[in-house]
C-alpha cells in the first residue's frame, strides 16, 4: 500500500511541475515572440509605431506624385483599372486610392491583386494601412467592384524622388474558389 501511495505522490509532484512548467511558458511567450520578430523582421511593432508617427507629421512645402497602374496576365478575364492614374500627396498624410475590378467571367472565381512600387529604393517608405490585396477577393460572375488602398508616403522619403508607382497585377487564384464557396 506504502508504494501505491509513493507513486501517487510522484505522479502529482511531477504533474504540479508540468503545470508549473507550462504557467512559466505561457510567461516567456511573449520575450521569445519578441525575440522571433527581431530574427526574422515578422510581425515588427515599431514598424506601425513609425506608420503612427509619419500620419501626425504631414510635410506641407513637398508633393510627391503617385503613379497607378494595374494590369492582368495574358491568361484571365478580367478587367482592372485605377480611377485616377495619378495622385499628388504629402508625404506623412494619409491618402487613398481607388481601383475598379470586374469579372468578364459567367462564373464565380477569387482574384488576388499583387503590389509592387518602383524606384524599387521607395519601398520602405511607402505603407499602406489598408489594401484589398491583403486578401483574395471572391467575385461573382460578371461581378465588377470598386476597391481602396490607403497608405502614408514616409516624409524621410528621399528628396530625389518626386514621383512613384504603385502597380497592381490581377491574377486568378483558382485554388481558393473552393474556399470562397
Amino acid at each position: 500500500m506504502s508504494t501505491h501511495k509513493a507513486a501517487n505522490r510522484s505522479l502529482t509532484l511531477r504533474l504540479c511541475l508540468f503545470s508549473a512548467g507550462f504557467f512559466g511558458f505561457g510567461f516567456a511567450l511573449v520575450p521569445l515572440y519578441n525575440v522571433l520578430c527581431d530574427v526574422t523582421g515578422y510581425g515588427d511593432r515599431s514598424k506601425l509605431r513609425t506608420a503612427a508617427e509619419v500620419v501626425e507629421a504631414p510635410v506641407s512645402d513637398r508633393l510627391i506624385t503617385v503613379e497607378m497602374v494595374s494590369s492582368v496576365p495574358a491568361v484571365g478575364d478580367w478587367e482592372f483599372r485605377p480611377l485616377d492614374p495619378t495622385v499628388e500627396v504629402r508625404p506623412g498624410k494619409l491618402h487613398e486610392a481607388r481601383f475598379v475590378a470586374k469579372n468578364l467571367r459567367s462564373q464565380p472565381t477569387v482574384a488576388q491583386a499583387i503590389p509592387s512600387i518602383a524606384p524599387q529604393q521607395a519601398t520602405r517608405y511607402f505603407q499602406k494601412t489598408e489594401c484589398f490585396c491583403f486578401t483574395p477577393q471572391p467575385f461573382e460572375a460578371h461581378e465588377s467592384r470598386e476597391f481602396v488602398v490607403r497608405f502614408i508616403v514616409d516624409p524621410r522619403l528621399p528628396y530625389n524622388m518626386d514621383r512613384l508607382t504603385l502597380a497592381y497585377t490581377m491574377y486568378e487564384a483558382p485554388d481558393k474558389v473552393a474556399l470562397a464557396q
